[in-house]
């Protein structure tokens, strides 16, 4: 019985080895390039809701502060937004939870003030601003 040496068997199986190799890159990077779609899907979704709440945040303090006597304006509606804001910041990448949790400060700190004083406004919008900031930096490093 002759006898197969191990560089014998690798000679004679050399392409279904590398195919082999090939097929668990490819599966490999599959898998990666999926979670990463799928991170960056969930930021991206996460992202625009936070924006749309800092943008109805915002319009909840401009009625305050232009038509004092609506409705929209009371306070009490934008604690709705900002504990969305605060929850979905937690869904996104640094700076975005630290930034939203000085606004939820601010708000916290300034929120009864928003029909008597424009600074305390000023100071909100200041935040909110700022936030979407860092929040559109965010979405521009996606890829």
């Amino acid at each position: 019985m002759k006898t197969i040496t191990i560089p014998h068997q690798i000679k004679n199986n050399l392409i279904a080895i590398i195919s082999l190799f090939i097929a668990i890159s490819a599966l490999y990077y599959n898998t990666w390039r999926n979670e990463q779609t799928e991170k960056n899907r969930n930021i991206r979704t996460a992202a625009f809701e936070v924006l749309k709440e800092l943008g109805d945040l915002q319009a909840v303090i401009n009625y305050a502060r232009y038509q004092p006597n609506n409705t929209f304006g009371n306070p009490y509606l934008a604690w709705s937004h900002v504990a969305m804001i605060n929850d979905l910041s937690e869904l996104l990448p640094p700076p975005i939870p630290n930034n939203i949790h000085t606004l939820t400060q601010t708000w916290n700190k300034h929120w009864m003030k928003i029909k008597t004083n424009d600074g305390a406004i000023d100071i909100i919008t200041n935040e909110i601003d700022h936030s979407r900031e860092s929040v559109l930096f965010i979405l521009q490093k996606l890829k």
